[in-house]
Parts: structure tokens; sequence; C-alpha cells
């Protein structure tokens, strides 16, 4: 699922409940996630035709089969909520997840390694993510976390992320004390200018806050609340992300 990477667009955009819905990845990584709730996740994603449903890796099998055919990917959480797996635990776990049908992988970078300044462990650990995802074709979104970090950290993982070949930044796993901020994504897009997508997400909840993190860079929304998300969305509203 190679679409919606990334990039500015510069004439305003009217965003549509239908362009809007394009932008979500429909979020369901609660830890007590049923097989109910991915399916009915999917099937909201299939009425609303979102960019694709989140899920952790016990259910990509699942939602792959619910998905096969719509055009609506299947995102799968690694490292998830922590980042503090080995590298090499992270690679085996995108090999497996993509094998069982995963378009796209979002994954936590090292939290520690980042504050500790050891960012040599922080670019091993992010590519031996890309470089399985790239060889099969499959997006790479790297979730920084960034309420835990200062402004300097979140450019030094961004710098750190677009030099490893990833294909987004993605601000927040939405289990930190905070979520997506505005200026959170205008910091990441300062940074890595118009070459990465950047993933708000955490916190999202209605059309209004949505369309700020768009008019701020975002080029990809994740939430829980897709459908309230699309459906809060009233009168005109613009942005110069396309």
């Amino acid at each position: 699922m190679q679409g919606n990477r990334g990039g500015t667009g510069r004439q305003p955009l009217k965003i549509t409940r239908e362009r809007l819905a394009k932008l979500i990845d429909h979020t369901v990584v609660r830890p007590y996630a049923t097989e109910g709730d991915v399916r009915e996740a999917c099937d909201e994603a299939k009425r609303h035709g979102f960019a694709s449903v989140c899920v952790n890796p016990c259910y990509v099998s699942l939602a792959s089969r619910l998905l096969r055919g719509t055009g609506i990917g299947v995102c799968v959480v690694i490292g998830f909520p922590f980042g503090a797996t080995l590298p090499s635990v992270k690679a085996f776990e995108a090999k497996e997840v993509i094998r069982r049908g995963a378009d796209e992988i979002d994954v936590v970078i090292n939290i520690g390694a980042l504050k500790s300044g050891n960012y040599d462990l922080v670019r091993r650990d992010i590519e031996s993510v890309v470089e399985v995802a790239k060889a099969r074709g499959v997006l790479t979104k790297v979730i920084i976390e960034a309420c835990y970090l200062t402004d300097e950290e979140k450019e030094a993982a961004c710098k750190v992320a677009k030099d490893a070949g990833a294909d987004f930044i993605k601000t927040s796993t939405g289990y930190g004390p905070a979520g997506a901020t505005v200026h959170d994504v205008k910091l990441i897009r300062a940074v890595v200018g118009d070459e990465m997508g950047i993933k708000a997400s955490g916190g999202i909840s209605d059309a209004e806050r949505a369309v700020a993190m768009i008019r701020a860079g975002a080029t990809r929304i994740g939430t829980s609340n897709g459908v309230r998300v699309v459906e809060s969305l009233t009168g005109d509203a613009y942005s110069d992300q396309g």
C-alpha cells in the first residue's frame, strides 16, 4: 500500500469527508481488542473508505483477510508501545507481519536510546525494519513518541529516521501522556521537508482537530475515532496539504 506517502501541495485543497477518510488509519490497537473489534473496524473502513486499518500483530491475518481486494491497507504496529525491544526482534516481527499480510508498519523507536544520545543504535533499530519492509514494498512509519522528547530530541529523531530511509514520521503511540500537537507536526515538517509523510496520532477525535493537523503538515491521521472524525466534518475546510 504505497499511496499517501507525503509531501506538501501548494494549492488550497477542499477537505471533503471522502478526502479526509482517505487520510485516516482507522486504529484498533487496544490491549484488550477482540476479534469482533477488528471485524467492526474493518467494516467501518470499507464503508467510509479509510486509508488503512491499524491493528496489533496478532490480528494481521484477520484484517488482511477481511480487507482483501478493497484497496484499504493493513497497518500493523511493532515494537509497540514502548519501542524497547532489540533491533533483531523488530526486524523479525516486521518480516512475520508482512508475511501474514501487512501493507504498512508503524514501528516505535528506541526512545531510551534516543534520549541517551545513542543515535547509532536508533538508526540501526530503524534500518532493521526499513530494510525488511522496503524489500517487500511495504511502508514504514516511525513513531517517535514526541511527548517524551524535547524539541531538539524530536528533530534528532526525525533526522535519524529520514537517514534510515523511513517513509513517515508518526507523532505518537496514543499511549503516552499526550498525543499529536500542531506544534509537533509543524516541527517535523520543518525537519523532513516534503520528502516524508507525517502521521499525526493520539487524541484526534473530531474533524476540527484532524483538519488542524492536516493544515500543519500531516498527510495521515491515526485515530480510533475514524467514523466520528469523518462524520463531524461540517462546512468547508481547506488546506495546502494534498
